[in-house]
């Protein structure tokens, strides 16, 4: 079987794996196919390794594809993808022949919990809930006193977890984290963090001693600045599920994910 786009596009419409497995034609290559995958679903988290299961996954970390599969995975890639996982690679058939397979189970997110006055809230962690988000630290060994040093300022808390945690990639596939602050806009007096396929950057405006007070401007992609009293995580979380804010991306998704551009990030 070729996995050509359009092949995989059908896989994954729900016409042909309608949440549920299939089986794949024996010359299907499973290689091909987690690598397929991961170009369009980021960087995936091993369910199950030489019919080992990880012993660590539960409902946010893939659970369900074990339930579907039922303990004839054999090596299983999993993607937490919008609002289903992904499984793909080898599993046993009936018969306990090992055959490539495809796999998809509806997923649900956790949402964030309303804000208690006077609650000292982790947005990261919050970020890590919405997003369904269970590989390791991505970055953890990060130099960040030779970047501050280079930038000149120190930088927020929040910021610097979010890019140890989640490392290269995008947020629905759309919002990028920056790995490092952009300069680019320091006349306007702005330090970009993140920024969208819309051309809208994410940015500091560094007022203030210190960092973890920063608030989020966002400068439009026609120039226009949008003031925010919240962190850089914050700003991520209710962007995310917050229909009503005036940058949401919960028009568009029902969940969300985090696309990891890079195996080794």
């Amino acid at each position: 079987m070729a996995l050509t786009p359009s092949t995989l596009d059908d896989l994954l419409s729900g016409r042909a794996v309608p949440h549920g497995w299939l089986h794949l034609p024996p010359g299907t290559d499973p290689h091909t196919l987690v690598t397929s995958l991961t170009g369009r679903c980021g960087v995936p988290r091993t369910l199950v390794l030489d019919g080992f299961a990880d012993p660590t996954a539960d409902e946010e970390r893939g659970a369900a594809l074990l339930a579907l599969l039922d303990g004839r995975g054999v090596t299983v890639r999993a993607w937490a993808h919008g609002d289903r996982w992904i499984g793909a690679g080898t599993a046993k058939d009936a018969e306990g022949e090992v055959r490539p397979v495809l796999a998809t189970v509806p997923r649900q997110e956790r949402a964030p919990l309303a804000v208690v006055p006077g609650e000292c809230v982790d947005w990261v962690e919050r970020l890590i809930g919405i997003t369904g988000w269970s590989a390791p630290p991505r970055r953890p060994g990060i130099d960040w006193a030779a970047t501050e040093t280079r930038l000149g300022t120190r930088l927020p808390a929040d910021y610097k977890r979010m890019v140890e945690t989640f490392g290269e990639g995008a947020f629905d596939a759309f919002l990028s984290l920056n790995q490092e602050p952009w300069t680019d806009l320091w006349e306007d007096g702005l330090l970009a963090w993140a920024g969208t396929e819309h051309k809208n950057r994410y940015c500091w405006r560094p007022d203030g001693e210190d960092p973890d007070r920063w608030t989020v401007t966002v400068q439009t992609f026609d120039g226009e600045d949008v003031g925010f009293d919240c962190s850089a995580a914050e700003f991520v979380c209710r962007v995310l599920v917050d229909p009503h804010h005036r940058f949401t991306m919960a028009r568009y998704f029902d969940t969300h994910w985090f696309s990891s551009y890079r195996q080794d990030a």
